[in-house]
């Protein structure tokens, strides 16, 4: 993947909160205030995570620096352009959000509707959203109730790791940023609702390949944006490395010795990578019906 190094950034869709503390309590995922995301529940138990739910307070919602003060770093003076892009890891995260975003927007603009845009939270080890408190374990998630994409950069790493071995790299960060985007969106056309419970077939299963399947439609129209300028076959097949690395099957063999699909939430390695290559190959969001007939 190569961004055009010309195109100016808009660090203002990106707030980096790195750094930061939250203050009181440890770090567990709110699961009542239905986030969402590439391996959330999954990576919280078999990572590390907390399981208690401990939900979001309002009057604890701030985040901190060492002096205790509201804090958060504008990234607007080093991501600037493409070019930062291709240098900075944190300029990537900005100028893949800004091209999912600018699809998603003349995307629905076509289609006479409005989509509004959601931020991407950067954070370090812990954060808070109105949909809880979460760690790093949980991964990268969407939070449906203050419409904002969380990750802390380290998850990156960590999927190059047990039990995930994927081979990373900046597209598959790129299938990551625009798979928790493909929430915001089915969020914006209701699509979130009833995504709790569990299976092969469970509505939670056909909630996240519906979101592979629109991060391969971003991927498919992603020069069209101006910010990319090329998409390589290459970038295609590090993205379903990645996509097959947070199957539920391959976490789960990983980690217990045996796949339950009773317990699956996001489908298996397979299905992941054949709804990114259906929205990939059609570059077209109709195709991406998950919630129809067998999947």
């Amino acid at each position: 993947m190569k961004f055009n190094r010309r195109a100016r950034l808009d660090a203002g869709q990106v707030v980096d909160r790195r750094g930061a503390r939250v203050p009181g309590g440890k770090a567990a995922i709110g699961a009542g205030g239905g986030l969402v995301g590439l391996v959330v529940m999954v990576a919280l138990v078999l990572l590390g995570g907390s399981g208690d739910q401990v939900l979001f307070d309002p009057g604890a919602g701030q985040y901190y620096d060492a002096s205790g003060q509201g804090w958060s770093r504008d990234l607007s003076e080093e991501c600037r352009t493409g070019a930062d892009a291709e240098e900075r890891e944190d300029c990537r995260i900005v100028g893949i959000v800004n091209s999912v975003q600018r699809y998603w927007t003349d995307e629905m603009a076509e289609r006479g509707d409005r989509y509004v845009e959601a931020p991407t939270q950067l954070f370090t080890s812990a954060t808070v959203s109105a949909c809880g408190r979460a760690s790093s374990s949980t991964g990268p998630f969407y939070c449906p109730a203050d419409r904002t994409v969380y990750m802390d950069l380290s998850f990156f790493d960590v999927l190059t790791r047990p039990p995930f071995d994927a081979e990373g790299g900046p597209f598959a960060q790129a299938y990551v940023v625009a798979h928790e985007y493909g929430h915001h969106v089915q969020q914006q056309l209701g699509a979130l609702a009833g995504g709790r419970d569990r299976g092969a077939s469970s509505v939670s299963v056909r909630i996240e390949l519906q979101a592979d399947c629109y991060a391969g439609v971003w991927a498919s129209n992603a020069v069209a944006t101006g910010f990319v300028t090329e998409i390589t076959e290459e970038d295609v097949r590090v993205g379903l490395d990645a996509a097959a690395a947070v199957g539920d099957d391959r976490i789960q063999e990983a980690t217990a010795g045996r796949a339950d699909p009773e317990t699956f939430s996001h489908g298996t390695s397979a299905q992941r990578q054949e709804w990114f290559l259906e929205g990939y190959r059609s570059g077209d969001p109709d195709r991406c019906d998950t919630f129809s007939g067998p999947i």
